[in-house]
């Protein structure tokens, strides 16, 4: 090959990376697009663009979109927005949604409800075209102590202006259950309920449950309600086997009251006659000692023996059976 040859392959490859370098930087196709739309935007805008790091594209693209649909949007804001780490593709999206269907959002709003973390778009989409959430199964009791087991249906909508800040679908489930729960408890009767259910509907949508929400409740229906346990019986049941328990204990205690009562006496009487048998055996030293003394003669004495004999013989005549007891008591000990 030629030198010259060579050289000129070498300067044509270059001319073409060149060409790419400065295509690249100047997206002069994209400026064209942006003229022949209606939007003004300058080449040097373009490249700076590029400079600072920001697709020219999806700036461009969204503002011939909101040009068309008759939005006038500004390139600094749209670029500051995408800096911010916002979706200027659901913003654009949103802003034409809303303005079709008559709805005020702009463009301030539509960006600060993007940059909290929702999906503007799907907002908008949801305020047009109403949502249903399910709520799980709800248990409560009505005052007869019937447990209602309940399902609603939630018919909501975005509230726009409230989509910075509002609660979200949790909070309106929760706020439905708390508020079956507190239809059904005030119901004199389950029965009432399961002839009327849309009793609790109209209970529960009066306490606008939409409050502070990023929603607004359009509707609330009973999907189904079931009849769950007797909690009135069973309450009852548990009452009384607490009750009993309770008496059985008081018994228990008596019981035991009594038994120590019992072993106390016991103890009492075994003690007395310990001192009596202690007192018997002190009569013998009294009688020798008034011997000695002499204050005790011999004729007091047997009178003294006398009057023993005489009190055994009365009170064998009065038991006789003790004394036949006795008897065979000191047979049975002989032998």
């Amino acid at each position: 090959m030629e030198p010259n040859v060579l050289v000129i392959i070498v300067i044509g490859v270059a001319s073409l990376f060149g060409l790419w370098i400065i295509f690249y930087f100047i997206p002069v196709g994209l400026w064209f697009s942006a003229l022949v739309s209606g939007v003004r935007i300058s080449l040097l805008q373009l490249v700076l663009m590029r400079w600072r790091k920001i697709p020219p594209a999806i700036i461009v693209n969204s503002l011939i979109a909101a040009t068309k649909a008759g939005l006038k949007l500004n390139r600094n804001d749209l670029e500051a927005h995408y800096l911010a780490g916002g979706r200027i593709k659901s913003v654009i999206s949103a802003l034409i949604s809303a303005d079709k269907a008559n709805m005020d959002l702009d463009f301030k709003l539509a960006t600060a409800i993007d940059l909290a973390g929702r999906d503007v778009f799907e907002a908008v989409q949801m305020s047009v075209i109403p949502k249903v959430i399910n709520t799980p199964p709800v248990a409560a009791v009505a005052k007869d102590g019937i447990q209602l087991i309940a399902k609603a249906r939630v018919t909501v909508r975005t509230n726009v202006r409230q989509l910075v800040g509002g609660a979200g679908e949790d909070t309106i489930i929760a706020r439905v259950g708390e508020g079956v729960v507190s239809a059904i408890g005030s119901a004199v009767s389950h029965k009432s309920v399961l002839e009327n259910p849309d009793s609790i509907s109209k209970v529960v949508l009066s306490k606008g449950l939409d409050s502070g929400t990023a929603f607004e409740i359009l509707s609330i229906d009973i999907a189904d309600i079931d009849v769950g346990k007797n909690i009135g019986a069973v309450l009852q049941m548990d009452q009384a086997n607490a009750d009993k328990n309770i008496a059985q204990a008081k018994a228990e205690e008596r019981r035991a009251m009594a038994v120590a009562l019992e072993q106390e006496m016991k103890a009492k009487a075994q003690e007395a006659r310990a001192n009596v048998i202690q007192a018997e055996a002190e009569i013998p030293k009294a009688i020798a000692e008034a011997f000695r003394s002499g204050n005790l003669g011999i004729m007091d004495y047997y009178k003294f023996e006398n009057i023993k004999a005489d009190t055994k013989m009365r009170e064998s005549l009065s038991n006789p059976l003790d004394q036949q007891r006795k008897e065979s008591g000191k047979d049975n000990q002989k032998k």
